[in-house]
């Protein structure tokens, strides 16, 4: 068998640095996993060739010559996904896909045509899949309710990655999450028992990539890193010492819940072994908010505390915050802005709630019959959506406080700010550095750059940044490459908040911050 595996295009997104990406002379953030690990679990006689779209697209020979097509995809790659499996049908290929966003919406990947799903986690179902190719099937739909033993799990084909174009590598050591948000699609899909991998099997993963010549960033994918507390510490246990011996030729980055504050020996081991930023659902700091939508680990401590704690340890802050939920009060998107700003958290990922599909808020308000449809995310693949149902307030107050707070949290002044302080609050281990690292040969072209817009051509911005640059030299270089890379990114966000406003002024049918909230015509958004 001939396959050909794509990686679909993702939209300019929150996430996709694009301006910053540039800068560096890279493609993309961060590789697929679950593609090349789908690509170790298929027959070692099959040939294979691999294109991520956001790297490197494929040919007409590469159509040409596979048996195959084999897609995986989120939602947010929706348009693209759609488009390569059309493609395949038409020039008469087999298609199969699978990832998060068939496993949602199996029937938008069957209306486009693909002949086999192969749904859920693929260490249980591309067997049944290859079982139904060898019994000469041509179609299929392959899923199962059980969870597999990820101690099993293949190394990824990291073989397969053009790694020279990514700022950062990937591995995973866990999947589920103990947590029951009602938002969130991830214990939907992986279970609330969270599994983990063996030490010496992540390590042996960690290897690969050393052995491939990979120095650099890498992401542990986990959407709870910290799930599983007492694998997560065996884990780290002999990661130290693979670290320490190999040089701390990583730095890892990764998701955690905020309790990880709660466990100061946690902390201290993710810094030892090389831990340099955690991601956190933090969502509102309105506690009301946070109980209606079952975030109780939100609720235990003072979230600023936490904040402080994590800095402290020596892990810089990313954060995710929600506007939408149930209940919410005016003035929420002010809140989160004031709690941005007394944490300094220089990236907060500000969005619009979603009731995704199959998870229990998507239940409660399908029984509610408050779903919309033809609006967001599901729908139409764009991050920057209206909710995909009807709120409990005015949807344009809600529109007007999203725009309003990714207006200012990303102007350049106000970012670069941030930045600065969180490298401040930042408490760096002993005797070595607290950094990002980035790929050989990308750090030297990307301060260039950064230099050359922010030192040079932004008067507005110019004398801060070199007056912060100065301090961070003087007082804190330990931290130099996380600053630096801190405020390159600010290029994509200053970039990406026209785009943000933009795509919201579209679907209300007015610019949020070109008309005083007091006199918002609600009568224009009737239609949604």
């Amino acid at each position: 068998m001939k396959a050909l595996l794509l990686y679909p295009q993702f939209p300019q997104s929150f996430w996709s640095y694009d301006r910053f990406m540039k800068m560096a002379g890279l493609k993309a953030v961060i590789p697929p996993l679950g593609i090349i690990t789908v690509a170790a679990l298929l027959p070692q006689e099959w040939e294979i060739r691999f294109y991520d779209r956001n790297v490197n697209p494929e040919t007409a020979e590469d159509w040409e010559w596979c048996d195959l097509v084999i897609l995986s995809a989120m939602l947010v790659q929706k348009p693209d996904f759609h488009s390569l499996i059309q493609k395949a049908v038409q020039l008469g290929k087999k298609v199969a896909v699978g990832g998060p966003y068939p496993t949602s919406v199996p029937q938008d990947a069957l209306d486009s045509g693909a002949h086999y799903l192969v749904l859920d986690e693929g260490e249980l179902t591309v067997p049944q899949f290859l079982n139904a190719i060898a019994q000469g099937k041509s179609q299929g739909i392959f899923r199962t309710t059980e969870k597999p033993d990820v101690t099993l799990s293949p190394i990824p084909r990291f073989d397969l990655l053009q790694r020279d174009a990514y700022f950062m590598m990937a591995v995973q050591f866990s999947r589920g999450c103990p947590f029951n948000c009602e938002f969130c699609d991830i214990i939907t899909l992986y279970g609330r028992k969270p599994r983990t991998k063996e030490p010496s099997q992540t390590l042996a993963e960690l290897q690969t990539l050393y052995d491939l010549g990979w120095r650099g960033s890498l992401f542990v994918v986990d959407d709870n890193f910290i799930g599983n507390q007492r694998n997560v510490k065996r884990f780290l246990r002999e990661l130290i010492p693979w670290m320490q011996k190999h040089n701390y030729p990583f730095s890892f980055m990764t998701e955690a819940s905020v309790n990880l504050a709660e466990d100061d020996e946690l902390l201290h081991l993710m810094v030892e072994a090389g831990f340099y930023a955690v991601f956190l659902g933090i969502e509102t700091p309105d506690q009301d908010s946070l109980q209606v939508t079952q975030k109780f680990q939100n609720t235990r401590n003072p979230l600023l505390e936490a904040c402080r704690q994590i800095n402290e340890a020596g892990l810089l802050i990313y954060a995710g915050f929600i506007l939408g939920f149930d209940g919410e009060r005016s003035g929420a998107g002010e809140r989160i802005q004031a709690f941005v700003e007394q944490t300094s958290i220089p990236q907060p990922m500000l969005g619009l709630l979603q009731a995704l599909p199959n998870t229990a808020l998507w239940n409660r308000l399908r029984g509610e019959q408050r779903l919309l449809e033809g609006i967001g995310v599901t729908e139409v693949g764009d991050q920057n959506t209206l909710m995909n149902f009807t709120p409990t307030r005015p949807v344009s107050e809600i529109a007007q406080e999203y725009v309003e707070g990714f207006w200012t949290l990303y102007e350049p002044a106000n970012y670069l700010r941030r930045c600065f302080q969180q490298c401040l609050n930042i408490v760096p281990p002993p005797g070595r550095k607290q950094t990002m690292h980035f790929a050989p040969g990308k750090g030297l072209r990307l301060v260039a750059q950064l230099i050359w817009n922010q030192g040079w051509q932004r008067p507005e911005i110019r004398v801060q940044f070199w007056q912060q640059l100065w301090v961070i030299l003087r007082t804190k270089p330990q931290v130099l490459n996380m600053y630096l890379g801190l405020c390159a990114a600010g290029e994509h966000f200053w970039e990406y908040r026209d785009l943000a406003r933009e795509r919201i002024t579209q679907q209300v049918g007015y610019d949020p911050l070109a008309v005083p909230r007091s006199s918002k015509p609600e009568s224009v958004l009737a239609s949604i």
